[in-house]
């Protein structure tokens, strides 16, 4: 049986309350030292991450013992449920590392691998995204929506690149520059889970990225479809958390900026 509308409301309550706990946790260690480790050349984890993390572990494990977990940093636990949490304890770890206020606590939850819950808290402007299946997108608890931008050429769009951008081939640099000549502008502000939660209130108007990971989109995806945006990959495939590439759009433009990422 699939989770009735008061359960997901319940849900939702939960995601939102543990990702503005780990939100506190982030904020109080920002702008300070960090013990930075590197999973890559420039794949920075801080002893924030993990804290964060450990957190939000916990708040799952003791309230949903049963539930799976996956999480970025490693905290993973399978039961073999129909019900997983997919964690991203700091969305924006280099801009967390550098000071600079663009970064946030990302929570979401799939019931048979279909999203049913997104909670992503923005601890330096306070504004906490959330979304349940069915039952619309909110920002501090309002409801947001898309835009209704028709043209791409007066479209703001952000992307991303990920970290081995200076080795792949496959590197995102070619769309960047073909983007930035079909929309009005691009921005690059290095966080997909705000990028696409901007999405879906408004402040942007369309998204692409390659080769993220499932806990960056698990929560934000729930979140642009629920506010009226549309979300595949680059080639209009339905698109699932484990794709690497996301094009995500207010559906007006999807077509458009389609065309430029494939074309």
């Amino acid at each position: 049986m699939n989770p009735s509308k008061k359960q997901i409301k319940e849900l939702v309550t939960f995601a939102t309350d543990i990702a503005a706990g780990a939100g506190k946790i982030l904020k109080a260690g920002f702008n300070r030292t960090h013990k930075v480790k590197y999973k890559g050349r420039i794949d920075p984890v801080t002893e924030i991450d993990i804290k964060a993390e450990k957190y939000l572990i916990s708040r799952v494990t003791k309230t949903y013992p049963d539930h799976s977990i996956l999480a970025e940093e490693g905290s993973d636990r399978d039961e073999g449920s129909s019900w997983r949490w997919v964690i991203d304890p700091l969305d924006g770890t280099v801009n967390y590392a550098h000071g600079f206020p663009f970064y946030c606590v990302s929570v979401g939850l799939e019931y048979k691998g279909k999203p049913i819950v997104g909670a992503i808290y923005d601890p330096e402007r306070d504004e906490m995204f959330s979304a349940g299946l069915g039952l619309g997108a909110f920002l501090n608890n309002k409801r947001i929506h898309v835009t209704n931008e028709k043209r791409l050429d007066r479209s703001l769009i952000a992307t991303g690149f990920a970290y081995d951008v200076a080795t792949a081939r496959k590197n995102n640099l070619g769309l960047f520059n073909r983007m930035v000549k079909a929309a009005q502008a691009v921005r690059r502000p290095g966080s997909a889970a705000i990028d696409l939660c901007w999405l879906a209130c408004g402040r942007l108007d369309g998204f692409w990225e390659l080769r993220l990971h499932p806990w960056d989109t698990a929560a934000a995806i729930l979140i642009v479809t629920e506010a009226g945006g549309k979300i595949t990959q680059l080639n209009g495939k339905p698109y699932d958390i484990f794709d690497a590439d996301i094009l995500a759009s207010n559906s007006k433009i999807h077509k458009a900026m389609q065309k430029v990422l494939t074309g």
